[in-house]
């Protein structure tokens, strides 16, 4: 028997087939909502390994651990995201003519202070940056968004000090 709202209580109904009294009792503390809050969220250490990786894939998985979109308690006005730690960021992949192409542009401020950044310097000089810049334009832009940026951790080789928070691996496929 379908109903359009849930139903409290007991009460009888006919069935329109057999005539017969159906009892239905439902349980009404099995429809209440539970938000997670700051003192609530269960928050992990994930290492995520960039070799081999593309940029962009590689940065909306990051982005989506660090929002928390994989759990099952995701509320959208909490950080209930996991601390990521992604390794390995000086072999991450990119596609297509992007490491001739592509450029990151800032201001300085001052009038005429445009200036043009190509993604082969950034690359060689801090190849985290890369994946940092990535990652922070799939976040929230709010102050939400920077303070889940603040869990993501990016290193350029393979070490990182983050031992004693005893990391977890991702493994990419059980994630998308």
């Amino acid at each position: 028997m379908y109903f359009c709202r849930p139903f409290t209580g007991t009460g009888k109904r006919k069935h329109q087939d057999n005539n017969q009294n159906i009892t239905i009792k439902v349980d009404t503390l099995s429809y209440k909502t539970v938000s997670a809050n700051k003192a609530t969220v269960n928050k992990e250490w994930i290492i995520v390994d960039a070799e081999e990786q593309v940029l962009g894939r590689l940065a909306s998985v990051v982005a989506f651990m660090l929002r928390g979109k994989h759990k099952p308690d995701f509320t959208p006005n909490v950080d209930c995201g996991d601390n990521v730690i992604v390794i390995n960021a000086e072999k991450v992949k990119l596609t297509g003519n992007k490491n001739d192409q592509k450029y990151y542009i800032h201001h300085t401020g001052y009038p005429g202070g445009q200036r043009k950044t190509s993604l082969s310097r950034v690359k060689e000089k801090t190849p985290e940056k890369i994946v940092e810049r990535a990652v922070k334009g799939m976040l929230p832009k709010n102050r939400l968004g920077r303070e889940m940026f603040r869990n993501l951790h990016v290193y350029a080789g393979s070490e990182h000090p983050h031992e004693a928070q005893k990391p977890k691996t991702v493994n990419f496929d059980s994630i998308k």
